[in-house]
């Protein structure tokens, strides 16, 4: 990969006179044209223009920003492609088994972290919505009697607060 040194140089600001070229936009053209021709001759390679802030003293304690218009030029380094000696790695070797173990992709997966357990159904297992005590009988009847207790209790006034 070869490396670069970079030159940042003034765009020209105003236009050159020259013999047959009149009108201001091709004095300005035939400027820059002549900086980049000038850059090349000296094996530059021109990357682009770029519009900079600068920031300059006015008066004793002031400062403004004033923007300006720089050409920026490459070129490659000499000598430098000799210091980068990339080498290439060896394969594996296919015969020698992985540090790792390879999961089996028939197996099923493993239940994710934080999921419930997985439980099977039996043919003779109750319904999950109807839970069982240890009678066998249904809690059904028994929610009944609570919440017979709960409508009574709320039925009664409050005799601690007056």
């Amino acid at each position: 990969m070869p490396r670069y040194e970079y030159k940042v140089v003034p765009a020209p600001a105003k236009g050159r006179k020259a013999k047959g070229v009149k009108t201001p936009e091709a004095r300005f053209a035939l400027s820059v044209e002549t900086v980049l021709n000038e850059m090349g001759a000296e094996g530059w390679e021109y990357l682009r223009a770029e519009l900079l802030p600068s920031d300059e003293r006015s008066g004793l304690t002031g400062s403004t920003t004033h923007w300006r218009n720089v050409l920026v030029f490459r070129r490659p380094v000499e000598g430098v492609e000799d210091t980068f000696h990339p080498r290439l790695i060896e394969a594996p070797d296919p015969t020698v088994a992985p540090l790792v173990p390879v999961p089996d992709p028939t197996a099923p997966a493993p239940p994710e972290p934080g999921a419930p357990e997985a439980r099977s159904l039996e043919p003779d297992d109750p319904p999950l919505h109807a839970a069982r005590d240890e009678d066998g009988d249904d809690d059904a009847e028994h929610d009944d009697d609570t919440d017979e207790d709960a409508d009574d209790n709320a039925s009664e006034p409050d005799k601690g607060r007056g």
